[in-house]
């Protein structure tokens, strides 16, 4: 089992950039795949972009794709979602959440599919 934890939310301007982190307890870590979501206000949560365990292989929603970035340092524990050209819109709780899947290159959109999540971190994007 591993407990995860978010931070680096906070309070940004449009146009600005934030780095979100993901801190993952627990030695397996690297065999995991991990997931970003976010839930605006009074919406369903959606799906931001998935990292596998060999982190060569990033998958995104398109929505996302070309203004946010996932990454992961294994021996850190660590996964990372860079996020810059902040818009309004953008204002959400951001999650992370772990899969284990032993595919290489696994990576996964579908939010049931994850079994550990992270408390979440707010991040406002402000006009």
């Amino acid at each position: 089992q591993i407990q995860l934890v978010e931070s680096g939310g906070g309070l940004v301007q449009a146009g600005g950039s934030l780095r979100l982190s993901c801190a993952a307890s627990g030695p397996t870590f690297s065999t995991y795949v991990v997931g970003w979501f976010r839930q605006r206000p009074g919406k369903v949560r959606d799906f931001v972009a998935s990292i596998s365990w060999s982190p060569d292989r990033v998958f995104y929603s398109d929505s996302y794709e070309g203004r946010f970035t996932a990454s992961r340092d294994n021996a850190k524990n660590t996964a990372y979602l860079e996020m810059n050209s902040l818009k309004p819109e953008d204002t959400a709780i951001y999650y992370c959440a772990a899969l284990y899947c032993s595919a290489y290159g696994c990576v996964s959109s579908i939010d049931h599919e994850y079994e550990y999540w992270g408390q979440g971190t707010q991040v406002t994007v402000s006009s």
